[in-house]
Formats: C-alpha cells, sequence, structure tokens
C-alpha cells in the first residue's frame, strides 16, 4: 500500500514559520522526484516546490522563492518543506506528490502518488 501523509499544517501568524513533513512508504522513495503543491478552495493546485530523487536539484515558485526550502531525508523516506516568513497569501491546503518516469521497451510509463494535504493559514 502506497502512503503520503503530510503534517506540519497550522494556524500561523504572517511572519512565522511552519515546517511540514510528507512521510512516504510502499514505494522506493529515493527513486522518485518529489514536490510540494498548494491549493486554495475553487483555486488551481499550483507546484510550490520540488526537489529531485537525489536531492541534488530544487526549484521554487516565485511566490516562495527565497522563504521556503525543500529538503528530503531518503533514509527516513521523507521530504520537507521549511516556510519562513509566512504571508496571508501562502494560506492554502498543501499536498506532496512523488514523481517517477520509467522508459521500458521505449514506452514511457508515469507513476504519481499524492498525500490528503494538511492546511496552513496565516493570519495577517
Amino acid at each position: 500500500q502506497i502512503d503520503l501523509v503530510e503534517s506540519g499544517g497550522g494556524l500561523v501568524q504572517a511572519g512565522g514559520s511552519l515546517r511540514l513533513s510528507c512521510a512516504t512508504s510502499g514505494f522506493i522513495f529515493s527513486m522518485y522526484d518529489m514536490s510540494w503543491y498548494r491549493q486554495d478552495p475553487g483555486k488551481e493546485r499550483d507546484l510550490v516546490a520540488a526537489i529531485d530523487a537525489t536531492g541534488g536539484k530544487t526549484n521554487y515558485a516565485d511566490s516562495v522563492k527565497g522563504r521556503f526550502t525543500i529538503s528530503r531525508d531518503n533514509a527516513k523516506n521523507t521530504v520537507f518543506l521549511q516556510m519562513d516568513s509566512l504571508k496571508p497569501d501562502d494560506t492554502a491546503e498543501y499536498y506532496c506528490k512523488a514523481y517517477k518516469v520509467e522508459i521500458v521497451s521505449n514506452r514511457r510509463r508515469v507513476y504519481e502518488y499524492w498525500g490528503q494535504g494538511t492546511q496552513v493559514t496565516v493570519s495577517s
């Protein structure tokens, strides 16, 4: 059974910090790129930050650059999102995603798994 369980969300004042965790099981974590997305009700789910399988490459949405840091611990099958200098606009449900593409016999197969989300609310 594949599980991705986010935690660490909550209510924080503007300027504060939160650290989200996504604990995973049921797949080979070290072979997957990981990312964090967020979604407001009625809006699309947007990419916040991503990290490759080795942890050597990261990328961020422009809106969070310099404030958020994505990291991973392959020994613990967990990905993190450190969120500093939080703003009310960061309020959303945050989701983690595991992603891998395999090419087998010239066929492209995509593996994609999502967590259930954790709510982050930033008050002004």
